[in-house]
Parts: C-alpha cells; sequence; structure tokens
C-alpha cells in the first residue's frame, strides 16, 4: 500500500469540501503549511495529481475525485469499526446515506425512518429524495431504494456494474383515481374505455410513463391515455389523482393508505397490473458498513408487515368472490 498516513487522506477530504488548504487546515487544526506538505506528500506517493491548483480554488483532477470517493467510505468504515469495539457492541455509529423514490419515501417510508433514527441513535441520516435513477457509486450512496428490474440482479447477487441487488418487494402497478373524477367522468370497466379519460403521468428513468400494460389470463395489451399533465416526480402525480384530476398508475406501495381509506379507487380490478419490484441497491457485497446492513433488514422487516396487513385485509373480500362471482377481483400486493 502506498498510502503511509491516514491523516493525509483527512486532507484530500476537507480540501475537497472547503476547496482550499486554508479551509481543510483550519478543520484538521494545523497549519496550512502542514496541510499542503501531507497533500503534497500524498500526491507523490501516487504518483498523481489530485487537485489542479489556481490562485482562486482547488479543483479535484478524476484521479482525486476516485480517490476522495474511496476515502470518504474508508473512513467511515474506520469509525464505525472504532465505535464497534470502544462502545456497546449493539450500537450502531456514522452517516447513512439513502436514496428513495419520492412518493414511497412521503406515503411509507417516513415514519419507519424515524423508527429506525430512534433506536439508533448513533446514526446520522443523508437522505435523497428523487425519482431520478441515482448512481450510487458516483453519489456515495450506501443504499437506493429503487423501483424496477435490475439488470441482470437477483435477490444477493452482484450486478454488471458492480451493484448488489436485494429483492424487498413484488408490488405491482394499479389504476386509481379519485371519487370525485369518477363521479364526473364514469369509471371505466375495460382497458379500452381509458381512451376517453385523462391519464395522469410521470417520469420513469427519465422518461415520460405514458404508456400502461395490464394483462389477464396471460396476455398483456398497452394502452396510452390522453394527458392534459406529467411531472418529473411521482409524489406530485399522486396529489393530482387526490385532487381528482385524473387516473394514475402507480406502485401500489405508494398508494396503500389512500385505498385503504377510499381516497383512492382501485379501477380494472380483472386486470392485473405490471410487476414493478422495489429493491435495495448497494455498492458491493464487500465493506458494507453494519449500519446499512441493519437499515435495509428494518426495511424489509416492515414490508413484510405490510403484506402480513395486506392479506389480513383482503382475506374477507376474497372469501366474498369465491362465493359470489359478481364482485369484483382485487389484485393483491405480492411481498
Amino acid at each position: 500500500m502506498k498510502i503511509d498516513n491516514i491523516e493525509d487522506l483527512r486532507v484530500l477530504i476537507e480540501t475537497a469540501r472547503g476547496g482550499s488548504l486554508t479551509a481543510a487546515a483550519k478543520v484538521l487544526g494545523v497549519t496550512p503549511a502542514a496541510a499542503s506538505a501531507m497533500l503534497k506528500r500524498l500526491e507523490v506517493q501516487l504518483g498523481v495529481r489530485l487537485f489542479e491548483r489556481s490562485t482562486r480554488a482547488m479543483r479535484l483532477t478524476d484521479a482525486g475525485q476516485t480517490l476522495l470517493d474511496y476515502a470518504v467510505r474508508a473512513l467511515e468504515l474506520l469509525e464505525e469499526g472504532e465505535a464497534q469495539v470502544t462502545r456497546d457492541t449493539r450500537a450502531l455509529a456514522g452517516t447513512l446515506r439513502v436514496a428513495a423514490p419520492s412518493d414511497l419515501t412521503r406515503s411509507l417510508l417516513l415514519p419507519w425512518i424515524d423508527a429506525f433514527l430512534a433506536a439508533h441513535p448513533g446514526i446520522q441520516l443523508a437522505l435523497s429524495v428523487s425519482d431520478r435513477v441515482q448512481d450510487v457509486l458516483r453519489d456515495q450512496v450506501d443504499v437506493a431504494l429503487r423501483y424496477g428490474d435490475i439488470a441482470d440482479a437477483k435477490p444477493g447477487a452482484a450486478t454488471p456494474a458492480g451493484l448488489v441487488g436485494r429483492l424487498l418487494c413484488t408490488s405491482r402497478r394499479v389504476l386509481c383515481a379519485a371519487p370525485a373524477y369518477l363521479a364526473r367522468h364514469g369509471t371505466p370497466r375495460t382497458p379500452a374505455d381509458l381512451a376517453r379519460h385523462n391519464g395522469i403521468t410521470f417520469h420513469v428513468g427519465g422518461k415520460r410513463y405514458a404508456t400502461w400494460r395490464f394483462g389477464r389470463n396471460g396476455q398483456w395489451i398497452e394502452i396510452t391515455l390522453p394527458s392534459d399533465r406529467g411531472a418529473d416526480d411521482a409524489a406530485i402525480a399522486h396529489q393530482w389523482a387526490l385532487a381528482g384530476a385524473g387516473i394514475t398508475y402507480k406502485a401500489e406501495l405508494d398508494l396503500l393508505h389512500d385505498l385503504r381509506s377510499g381516497a383512492l379507487v382501485r379501477l380494472l380490478p380483472d386486470w392485473t397490473g405490471e410487476p414493478y419490484p422495489l429493491y435495495a441497491v448497494l455498492p458491493s457485497n464487500r465493506f458494507i458498513a453494519g449500519r446499512v446492513r441493519v437499515f435495509v433488514d428494518f426495511i424489509a422487516a416492515r414490508l413484510a408487515e405490510v403484506a402480513v396487513d395486506r392479506e389480513r385485509a383482503d382475506a374477507p373480500r376474497r372469501r366474498q368472490s369465491r362465493t359470489n362471482p359478481t364482485v369484483d377481483r382485487v389484485a393483491r400486493l405480492r411481498l
């Protein structure tokens, strides 16, 4: 290993954060000259320039950015290791960086996250809420909760990009609208009826999701609805649906509370929505901090509880459906 002094890595990190050696020196309690010497030593040991220097600022080179990403993670792992051997071995500590979809976070995750932090006061959460698919490695995310299939990923398997996907939930999309909208425009009975309705769309993977698929008896059809509005935030689409602006087609997990309360009504119950699995995406199988593993396990356990509650809520209706074939069949959330 070419790096002899861990404090040199701290200079790299603080210089990148503060934009200057003076700022780094102030944080680390050393003189600017000492900080400069430490950074120079690190560059000499590695044989690369880590910063482009100018009279105004210091800008990371590509090599510097790469080393910075690994240095931040390495020091966090060391801090967690120190915490484990110097404190109660059950205590977790350090920064937990989580990325999650906007609507899922607002409608389901926030109280769970609050409970997790209350149980582990040594953890500091950095939560990024966005429907943009984040680069887990580049954005320094410890775990990303992500909807949709991950290419070539299976539970516990690494993706081609060196990521690990753990399947948390095999939810499906459901078609729904507010009672007020249905009172004004009628309730669609078949997918073909949707051509006379207004769709509320949102972006998935940077593309507008306006063509919706429904299945029955092994056959799938695609429907493109007329739409007067769309957003790059699925939570906004959810709010528009609640306000009666149109019909939306979203992950059932995002809609559980509103479907249960009647604020939204499930449509076309005889048709199956597209599978929409939820994954926990991690940077790699190696050196995953304990706080990250515990958090993922915590979310997985809460989702399992949702599955049990959903089964209980649906049981009476399923029994009625078997005795009365005219009762709509409800597609169950599968977790």
